[in-house]
């Protein structure tokens, strides 16, 4: 029995029921495209740092390459997300570019996947695993758990939606005109441009081929159709991947045209050869369903194979057209993909390696600050102050990002991660802002003042300041590399910089009733030095908190 009806009495033979067709049939992909929306989500939460890791592991192996791209789509049935994570690795320093196009070519034969197994044609089965992952997903308290029972809802949707489309479109093979539409799709260019705009429309080469498998099941449309459409869904993804890396770094725009160059040239070589191609699965056999789905795998894995020994060439290719831009920005994040928003633990991964870079500009400023503060010019001390631009720059693309993806669909333990690394880049900032308006300010202050400070108090304040900086590399070591021992180092150091600090106060306090030139000056001028370094020490202890378990910090 069909789950809709879309023929309703009364309607004349011959005619159809305009508004039935047109809701079921958006009404169905809508189904279809949130399903495939929700797969996608439960497969990257259940996939999590696997995918980092298997993509890292990549050698030089163009083989390897595509092998890799095509069994992380297969998995993760998205292309898309398989690019993202590319571009953030090419990013990061961590893949070439040469690299990115075997994976991205190897992407293209795990979409094929999803084409076949709809065309099981399973979809009697639909609302059972809709009812299942339902009860999965909200039942359990397990966020694995919950994300199976997501990804089996996802699929139950994906194959509700079919039957749906299906079942709307059913009435059309009785209109003249809709077969004849359907018999000009067999002209390769109408079809692929058909296919091509469905694409770019709908922003998923899926939920075309979705359509294209539906009108089959049903008989709608003819082998050679069929294929011509879903060349041009191959086109259409393009046009989306190169709207989405518009004002992205460079290597997504790469990466785009990676993916764009692939698709057009291949579909290009391949339309003189649909009827060829259509042969070549009709001797595979099955139903004109499966023989479009085999078609679809045929056409990715042959040009694979014909652009695999290629790579250098179209890497090559792509840095021409997308070229490195002549004046970069002062400071821009490096590690911060958008892209990669959609897939939690690689945009925390992404994060920590920014907030790393954030850290290194922070030490420098403390590294610099204090020859400055005793004994620097007003332009020393100037450069100084200046270094907290580029703090501040790093520091809001950092929060910002963070902010955008605590709006994702996060587990526990990512959630957790989230608002340590938040808490992390607050007290860096706090860091810079305390040698950007104290630390330079008391140094302008000596200026003025014409204090001179003593070697004695030059070897004190060197020993605590020496402290604190120890610690400040302890408490990001702990951070960017989960060093809970680190850490809990850094938290065990608050006595010792206590007595330093109580050490030099001392130290000053000798001087106060000594006969030395403005010895009221120096000594608010070194009091106020120390009590900074321990408001450097504060931030940099509270940092390194947030890298030993819960039940630690309050006694830490």
């Amino acid at each position: 029995m069909p789950f809709v009806a879309v023929v309703e009495s009364g309607v004349p033979p011959g005619s159809i029921d305009t508004f039935t067709v047109v809701s079921g049939l958006f009404g169905g992909l809508a189904l279809f495209l949130m399903g495939m929306d929700r797969l996608t989500k439960s497969l990257r939460l259940l996939a999590g740092d696997r995918m980092r890791g298997i993509l890292t592991r990549l050698t030089t192996n163009r083989f390897a390459a595509a092998g890799t791209g095509a069994g992380l789509t297969a998995v993760i049935q998205s292309s898309s997300v398989t690019t993202v994570l590319v571009v953030g690795f090419i990013t990061a320093g961590l893949m070439t570019v040469q690299q990115s196009v075997g994976v991205i070519l190897g992407a293209n034969i795990g979409t094929t996947v999803t084409a076949q197994i709809i065309a099981f044609k399973v979809t009697r089965y639909a609302l059972a695993l809709i009812a299942v992952g339902f009860v999965v997903r909200f039942v359990s308290k397990n966020d694995s758990r919950r994300a199976q029972g997501g990804l089996v809802l996802g699929l139950g949707m994906v194959f509700f939606g079919m039957s749906v489309m299906g079942d709307a479109m059913s009435p059309l093979g009785d209109l003249a005109g809709f077969q004849d539409w359907m018999a000009g799709m067999s002209n390769p260019i109408a079809g692929v441009a058909a296919g091509a705009i469905f694409t770019a429309v709908v922003q998923s080469s899926s939920a075309t081929t979705g359509v294209v498998l539906a009108l089959a099941f049903e008989g709608l449309i003819s082998l050679e159709a069929g294929i011509a459409l879903v060349l041009g869904a191959n086109i259409g993804t393009s046009v989306t991947a190169q709207l989405a890396a518009l004002g992205k770094p460079r290597a997504a725009q790469r990466a785009a045209w990676v993916h764009t160059l692939f698709n057009g040239i291949g579909v290009l070589i391949w339309l003189p050869f649909i009827p060829l191609l259509a042969t070549f699965v009709e001797g595979i056999g099955g139903d004109l369903a499966r023989q479009i789905a085999n078609a679809h795998t045929v056409f990715n894995v042959v040009n694979a194979l014909l652009f695999i020994g290629f790579t250098n060439q179209l890497a090559a290719l792509v840095e021409r057209i997308v070229p490195d831009l002549e004046v970069e920005p002062l400071v821009q994040p490096r590690y911060l993909d958008e892209g990669l928003l959609v897939t939690p633990d690689l945009a925390l991964a992404r994060s920590r390696l920014e907030l790393l870079r954030l850290a290194e500009r922070v030490r420098r400023m403390l590294a610099d600050s204090l020859p400055a503060v005793l004994s620097g010019t007003p332009g020393e001390l100037a450069e100084v102050e200046a270094m907290d631009d580029e703090v501040d720059a790093l520091y809001g693309s950092i929060v910002q990002y963070l902010g955008r993806l605590s709006t994702a669909e996060l587990g526990s333990r990512a959630s957790s991660e989230l608002f340590q690394l938040m808490e992390a880049t607050n007290n860096l900032e706090a860091i810079g802002d305390i040698i950007e308006t104290n630390l330079v300010q008391i140094g302008l202050t000596r200026i003025e003042n014409d204090i001179v400070v003593s070697a004695d108090t030059t070897e004190f304040m060197n020993h605590l300041h020496g402290e604190v900086l120890r610690a400040f590399d302890l408490a990001i070591l702990a951070v960017t590399q989960k060093n809970e021992a680190a850490a809990r180092e850094v938290l065990s150091m608050k006595r010792s910089i206590n007595t330093l600090a109580r050490k030099a106060e001392a130290h000053e306090a000798e001087r106060l009733v000594a006969d030395e030139p403005n010895r009221i000056a120096s000594y608010g001028f070194e009091t106020d030095l120390i009590a900074h370094l321990k408001r450097v020490f504060y931030f940099t202890r509270r940092t390194a908190r947030v890298a030993v378990p819960v039940e630690e910090r309050s006694r830490g």
